[in-house]
């Protein structure tokens, strides 16, 4: 990838990462968009690799951005309550072990431009009715059940089909569980720190090994501005859902159902 390319994606990456709407998809449909022909072996050799680095960037960004939270998480492990970090451990469950097992089927099955654009769609009517089903919550994340949390992880694995936005699901998913709005989006954006740690550990390594020039240079500067657009992303988020308790998603689903529209439109002219 060349140097424009890779700001461009990282950029994208960092946003759509964290906005409810879907970082895969915009994964593939930034290639599409902006008709780059990338290397068939960079494509099927790093580009995971790649992309997880550039998610290393927002993990990062997660966690700077909510560091009294992992503070308090790390300090639980000698003194306090340990409830928040055993709800964190529950959630992250079924993401990893499904991540594990039907990852590279799911990806290959659906990371199209056509069906990328289809689950876009999906995902804007989930984020709209989702919403529109929700109860008034009143808890904290202190407040789920084990239970409750798994499910918040469960619908968080949704994101592993290009479309679906992991934020999204998980952050619908907790309302559904009854957390307030803001609260939703925070267990959301916590849980995905080790979600992303656990991917760079697998799949960095590989850019490390690979003798391709200027593979590293492109993946750390991608990282970098991931990281940057993440952070200011996380900041916008955070200060919108604190404002809007009802409605939140409404935006972004209307964004979801132009891309995904426009997308099938185009591909039909």
């Amino acid at each position: 990838m060349t140097i424009l390319q890779t700001l461009i994606f990282a950029i994208v990456q960092g946003i759509a990462e964290l906005f409810p709407i879907s970082s895969v998809a915009h994964g593939v449909l930034v290639p599409y968009v902006f008709h780059w022909n990338l290397s068939p072996t960079f494509l099927n050799q790093h580009f995971l690799a790649y992309v997880v680095m550039l998610h290393l960037g927002t993990a990062i960004a997660l966690f700077l951005f909510f560091w009294k939270d992992w503070f308090a998480i790390i300090r639980s492990l000698f003194t306090g309550s340990k409830r928040v970090l055993l709800l964190l451990i529950v959630a992250t469950i079924p993401a990893g072990v499904i991540g594990v097992v039907l990852q590279k089927p799911i990806t290959h099955m659906f990371s199209n431009v056509t069906s990328a654009a289809i689950f876009l769609l999906i995902n804007g009517f989930f984020l709209f009715f989702g919403e529109k089903i929700r109860s008034r919550g009143q808890k904290n994340i202190e407040d789920l059940t084990m239970g409750q949390a798994f499910i918040i992880g469960l619908f968080q694995s949704l994101a592993l089909i290009p479309g679906f936005s992991r934020s999204g699901s998980s952050m619908i998913a907790g309302f559904w569980m009854g957390l307030k709005t803001e609260s939703a989006a925070r267990f959301s954006m916590i849980m995905a720190t080790p979600i992303i740690a656990g991917a760079s550990i697998l799949e960095v390594p590989k850019i490390l090994k690979a003798h391709t020039p200027g593979l590293m240079q492109m993946s750390l500067l991608g990282g970098l501005m991931a990281g940057i657009f993440a952070f200011i992303s996380i900041w916008i988020l955070m200060k919108w859902f604190k404002k809007k308790e009802i409605r939140a998603m409404r935006p972004f689903a209307y964004y979801c159902w132009a891309v995904g529209a426009l997308v099938l439109i185009s591909q039909l002219l």
